[in-house]
């Protein structure tokens, strides 16, 4: 790019590069590494719209270009994405949070007010991540506490920090272990977001998540499921009576996954909730007093 370009005509220019290659939110992704590239917020762009560009700039901007034209996700090149309202910060070993998984906090959140005697008081988030669904709840249960599991250290450090920056790091904790493992209840909510992904499928998945996702975040097993056959009965243990379980499920999952909650003791909770694809995505069930 050349140095005498305004800050405009750059953003146009970049968004029309994406566009060619078929990135359906090229004017956005545009606009976001413009925006990193000069340290500029929306404001700061229209204002400076007629700026020209240094070359330090031109060359910081035509570096992200090249990597979000290499496929590298514009979340992974800022290193935060936004989830419920929240900014979190990214990891290679976390998941870039997407707009589906919103859907779990909302089941949850549905189920939590449902039953008012519990209130929420004490949630796990089982394989936390960027700790994107637990920070949510919390942000939303001003009584609760959470903790938050994961088998990565990395993500469990990417998780704290994000609890801090959103001054959540009093009602948060973060154990190392394989799901609910290293946890003792009982706990009102257990969400979780687990790898469910057929082995054989992730090789043809977009180049975004085969590539800059973690596939131990991805990884469910030869049918998908390898992560729920292990996670559900152990949150079956721990929850406390009228304790609600909430898990996020691909497609065609469901019902499979419903099965296997009533095999270990929980009653679903209706029909799965669906995201705005119209995918039934939101899989929860309830713990009933003996």
């Amino acid at each position: 790019m050349s140095e005498s370009i305004t800050i405009e005509v750059a953003r146009r220019a970049l968004a029309g590069r994406l566009q060619t290659t078929g990135i359906d939110s090229a004017e956005l992704d545009a606009r976001l590494l413009i925006g990193h590239a000069l340290g500029l917020d929306l404001t700061g762009l229209i204002r400076s719209a007629n700026r020209a560009l240094t070359a330090d700039e031109s060359n910081r901007l035509e570096a992200l270009a090249g990597r979000r034209l290499a496929g590298e996700p514009v979340a992974r090149i800022l290193g935060r994405k936004e989830f419920w309202g929240l900014s979190l910060a990214l990891s290679p070993a976390t998941l870039v949070p997407r707009p589906d998984t919103e859907t779990i906090v909302e089941l949850a959140l549905e189920m939590l007010r449902a039953n008012p005697a519990r209130q929420g008081t004490r949630i796990a988030d089982l394989g936390t991540g960027s700790g994107a669904i637990l920070l949510a709840l919390l942000s939303e249960l001003h009584g609760a506490v959470g903790v938050g599991t994961d088998i990565s250290q990395e993500a469990l450090e990417t998780a704290r920090g994000n609890a801090m920056r959103l001054g959540l790091a009093d009602r948060t904790s973060f154990v190392r272990c394989d799901y609910a493992v290293g946890l003792t209840g009982p706990f009102d909510l257990i969400v979780s977001n687990p790898p469910y992904i057929p082995s054989g499928v992730i090789a043809g998945l977009a180049i975004e998540v085969r590539n800059h996702d973690p596939r131990k975040a991805l990884d469910g097993g030869p049918d998908g499921l390898d992560a729920y056959r292990a996670l559900i009965p152990q949150a079956a243990r721990i929850l406390g009576p009228g304790g609600a379980l909430v898990v996020e499920a691909g497609q065609g999952q469901a019902a499979q996954i419903e099965a296997l909650m009533t095999a270990a003791g929980l009653v679903p909770h209706g029909a799965p909730k669906a995201d705005l694809g119209g995918i039934p995505r939101a899989v929860g069930a309830r713990k009933m007093p003996r």
